[in-house]
C-alpha cells in the first residue's frame, strides 16, 4: 500500500513539473504590442506600436499606432480593448489644461482608433492609470497640481471630469522645484477605496478618499503627524524634506510602499501599519555617495515575482537594482548598470518578468535588458528600437 501511495505522488509531481513547464512554455511564446508613448516637440508624431515575441526578445516596428500631442504617458483598459493617453500639454483649447485622449486597439495592426478627447483640467497632465473597477481614469496635473478622475462608457469613450482635487500642503525646500504643488502620480489602492497621489512639491504621497460608485476624490482625514492640526496635514506617507516623490510602487500583498525621491534620488520604504497608515521604515539611495553632476530619478517598479525593485537615474543614465526583504520590505542595494542611452525615462518589465525595456528620452532610443531571476541582476541585451523621445512603454498582450 505504502509502495503504491509513493509511487502515485511520484507520477502526480512528474505531472505537475510538466504541466508547469508546458504552462510557461505557452506563456513564453506570446507575443505583445509595445506602445510607446513620446513628446512630439523632437520630431515624435505619437504614440509608435512595436510587435514584441517574449519568446524570441524580438521587437518588430509596426509604425505610427496614432498621431497625438505629446502622448507622455499611457494606460491600457481591463481587456486590453482601449487605451488612454495624457496629452501632456499646459494650453488645451485656450484653457490652461492639458487633455486626455481615449483609443481603441486593433490588436491585428497595433494601430489605435481615436474615440475623443475631453481636457485634463489642469496644465501639463504627466500619469494616468485605470481604478480597479476599470470605469474611470486618475490624471495626475503636474502644474496644474490636482488630480482628477474621469468616467469611461463601455464603448471606451471618457467623459468629462467627475471630479477634481487640488493638493494642498506646504511645499519643500528646493525653491526651483517646490515652489507649488506638483502632482506627479496617482493610483487607485488595491481595494479601490482610496487614491495615492505623490506630490513632488509637497514631498508626501497624499491618500485621498476614492468612492468609486461616484468617480469622487475626497480628502481624507486630518493627521497629526505635523504637530497641531493647524496644520491641516491631510492623511498622507511623509517623505524627509527636498526629497520630491514622483512615482510610487507596492508590495504585492500591500504591506510596503516604496516611494521614488526625484529630487534626492532615493527610495523611502512605508510600512502599512493598518487601515493605509503609512510609516517610514527605510530610506535608501539609488546612487553611491559623492557621485559629481545632477541627476534626476525617474521611474521605480517591483519585478512581478516581487523580489526585486528597480529605479532609473536620468543624470548618471543608469538602472538601479535592489533586492526587497520579503518578511521586512527593506531594500538591499545589489547593483547599478549604465541604461545604454540618455536619459532613462520610463521603463518596463516584460509581462514574464524575464526582460525589463527601457526607454532614453534624450538619445530617442529603446535598450533591452536581460533579468536574472535569482538575483535581478541585468545584462544589456541592446537596443532593439530608435524612436524620437520615448517616455512611456506599455504592454498589452496580442
Amino acid at each position: 500500500m505504502k509502495k503504491s501511495f509513493y509511487g502515485f505522488a511520484r507520477f502526480l509531481s512528474v505531472v505537475c513539473v510538466l504541466f508547469s513547464a508546458l504552462a510557461a512554455s505557452h506563456a513564453a511564446s506570446k507575443n505583445y504590442l509595445l506602445y510607446v508613448g513620446t513628446y512630439t516637440n523632437t520630431g515624435s508624431k505619437g504614440i509608435y506600436v512595436y510587435r514584441y515575441d517574449a519568446k524570441s526578445d524580438k521587437v518588430v516596428p509596426l509604425g505610427l499606432a496614432a498621431e497625438t500631442v505629446s502622448p507622455s504617458f499611457l494606460a491600457t483598459a481591463p481587456g486590453h480593448k482601449f487605451l488612454y493617453a495624457v496629452n501632456e500639454v499646459s494650453d488645451y483649447k485656450g484653457e490652461p489644461s492639458g487633455g486626455v485622449t481615449a483609443f481603441a486597439i486593433d490588436r491585428q495592426t497595433g494601430k489605435l482608433k481615436q474615440l475623443n478627447e475631453v481636457a485634463s483640467r489642469g496644465a501639463d497632465p504627466c500619469y494616468i492609470a485605470l481604478d480597479k473597477s476599470g470605469k474611470y481614469v486618475l490624471v495626475a496635473n503636474y502644474n496644474g497640481g490636482n488630480v482628477a478622475a474621469f468616467p469611461l462608457s463601455a464603448d471606451g469613450h471618457i467623459g468629462e471630469a467627475s471630479s477634481v482635487v487640488q493638493d494642498e500642503g506646504a511645499v519643500g525646500p528646493n525653491k526651483e522645484r517646490q515652489e507649488k504643488a506638483h502632482a506627479h502620480w496617482i493610483e487607485a489602492s488595491a481595494r479601490n477605496r482610496f487614491a495615492y497621489v505623490a506630490d513632488l512639491a509637497l514631498d508626501r504621497v497624499l491618500i485621498y478618499n476614492f468612492d468609486a460608485s461616484k468617480g469622487m476624490l475626497s480628502r481624507g482625514e486630518t493627521s497629526m503627524a505635523a504637530g497641531s492640526p493647524d496644520d491641516r496635514d491631510f492623511f498622507s506617507a511623509t517623505l524627509a524634506p527636498g526629497s520630491g516623490p514622483r512615482h510610487v510602487a507596492f508590495s504585492g500583498d500591500g504591506n510596503f510602499m516604496y516611494a521614488l525621491g526625484e529630487l534626492d534620488s532615493t527610495v523611502t520604504v512605508f510600512s502599512n501599519d493598518a487601515k493605509e497608515t503609512y510609516r517610514s521604515i527605510q530610506k535608501i539611495s539609488a546612487l553611491p555617495p559623492g557621485l559629481p553632476g545632477k541627476n534626476d530619478a525617474a521611474e521605480i517598479a517591483i519585478h512581478p515575482g516581487g523580489k526585486f525593485l528597480y529605479t532609473s537615474n536620468r543624470g548618471d543614465d543608469s538602472i538601479a537594482v535592489f533586492a526587497i526583504d520579503h518578511a521586512t520590505g527593506k531594500l538591499t542595494f545589489v547593483e547599478r548598470v549604465p541604461s545604454g542611452g540618455k536619459t532613462p525615462r520610463n521603463f518596463a518589465i516584460d509581462p514574464q518578468g524575464m526582460h525589463l525595456l527601457v526607454a532614453n528620452q534624450d538619445s530617442g532610443n529603446i535598450v533591452e535588458f536581460r533579468i536574472d531571476q535569482a538575483t535581478g541582476k541585468l545584462t544589456g541585451v541592446g537596443e532593439v528600437a530608435k524612436v524620437p523621445s520615448p517616455v512611456c512603454l506599455v504592454f498589452v498582450e496580442e
